[in-house]
């Protein structure tokens, strides 16, 4: 029996009101875009790269006028330009990384944050398409181009090896280089793209290895594919670059793409929700999506007799945890691409069964129904704050699903084709490419 799925018309108005986070939390004077909705929240570098994309999609659909895309557009790429980089503690950024938490107004570095280099890969990611969809003979998009191919030049990949293969996480003025590196699959896959694809400091092709080697290939619920826990995992570097029929080594030898794998991970995650193996509320077949999200936490509370505990924000993952009933609503919509047929019932399913997860910008970050207070509401829990990571998938991805308009304008990124190209992809639209 089929269950009812979100109507398009539904699915715009999700669409249009997600894009409204980027509208109206913006920094107008410098293009900063918070983390999230709560008082004092500083920027998140990720949420400016997605902003950029949104942006072009925004301006695609009719949501900003093209004129106010390039200003805003504009502003963001020139404060990044512009802004200090040295290894200053207050400094924006460094060797043409940035840090991963900025105060909103200053741009300086805030919380002591690291120089991130996944958060500025999705910075540069976003900064990229900006370039390829302004692409008229106008004086502003022009700058549009010039300035987003400077800031991507401007990273330096190798320094970011840190003397090995795999790239670090990161760097700190008080310490230096952070002990970890990116390995084991994971949302480094653009990542390693970006910095292949580097015409001034490139990856070499052996650390695209190196970090493949560290794949881990599981079989859970009867679906064979390449293991990652959280959901977002699955759908990150997918936002942007299209890897249907496209193929590495790994996946050569396995005889998908990263598409399919992705595919699999969401069906994964429906028959995790399906079975519940720990008997949270409100788990089902059209009620899933565990991944890093704002939760309830943290907290140690007895529920129908068994003593849980919860979480603030974490990388939730399934099946081995951590897990404590936690469901992100963006999760389900960023892998609509790979799978509609259980995604558009499970956003019905969010919309007529918790109807207050809804406000003023689409979905809220997350619910859990497990976690009721017996005071306020005897329906759970739900997250007061709207997060840009949330916010610029479920943008990127509904258009992705209705239009592939994200994935066609990076094919046509040169930077993208050779980074994939350098990681050893062949086939589908890649072998077409001039």
């Amino acid at each position: 029996m089929s269950r009812p799925a979100m109507s398009d018309k539904a699915l715009d108005k999700l669409q249009r009101d997600t894009f409204g986070y980027f509208l109206k939390e913006t920094n107008p004077a410098n293009g900063l875009v918070p983390d999230n909705t709560r008082a004092d929240a500083p920027c998140s570098i990720t949420a400016v790269g997605l902003a950029l994309a949104a942006y072009a999609v925004g301006a695609e659909r009719g949501f900003i006028a093209r004129t106010e895309a390039i200003r805003r557009t504009l502003t963001t790429l020139r404060f990044f330009r512009d802004s200090p980089q040295s290894e200053e503690p207050d400094a924006t950024g460094y060797k043409g990384f940035y840090y991963h938490f900025l105060d909103m107004h200053s741009g300086q570095r805030t919380w002591k944050s690291e120089l991130s280099t996944i958060d500025t890969t999705f910075l540069l990611a976003g900064a990229l398409l900006a370039a390829t969809y302004f692409d008229r003979e106008t004086k502003e998009e022009r700058e549009i181009r010039a300035v987003a191919d400077a800031l991507y030049r401007r990273a330096d990949w190798q320094w970011a090896q840190n003397g090995a293969l795999k790239v670090t996480h990161g760097w700190k003025p008080e310490g230096g280089f952070l002990k970890y590196r990116w390995e084991g699959y994971n949302e480094a896959l653009l990542l390693y793209v970006l910095g292949l694809g580097s015409p001034t400091h490139p990856l070499p092709t052996e650390s695209y290895t190196a970090w493949a080697k560290s794949y881990r290939w599981k079989k859970l619920y009867g679906h064979e594919f390449l293991y990652a826990g959280p959901l977002f995992v699955h759908q990150l570097s997918h936002v942007w670059i299209d890897f249907r029929g496209i193929q590495d080594d790994f996946m050569r030898e396995r005889g998908i793409d990263y598409f399919e794998n992705s595919r699999r991970a969401t069906y994964v995650q429906q028959a995790y929700a399906s079975r519940n193996p720990k008997k949270f509320k409100g788990y089902s077949e059209s009620c899933w999506g565990i991944t890093a999200s704002d939760g309830p936490g943290p907290a140690t509370r007895k529920v129908d007799g068994v003593e849980r505990r919860f979480y603030d924000y974490r990388a939730r993952s399934i099946p081995y945890g951590p897990d404590d009933g936690t469901i992100a609503p963006w999760a389900a919509v960023a892998s609509l691409p790979f799978a509609p047929e259980i995604v558009l019932p499970a956003l019905q399913h969010f919309n007529e069964s918790f109807p207050e997860m809804t406000s003023k910008y689409g979905f809220k970050c997350s619910f859990n129904p497990t976690f009721a207070d017996g005071k306020r509401s005897t329906r759970g829990w739900i997250s007061q704050g709207y997060y840009g990571l949330d916010q610029g998938p479920i943008v990127l991805m509904i258009e992705n699903y209705r239009s592939g308009f994200v994935w066609r304008l990076m094919r046509q990124c040169p930077y993208i084709v050779r980074g994939l190209r350098r990681a050893g992809f062949t086939n589908g639209w890649l072998d077409s490419h001039e």
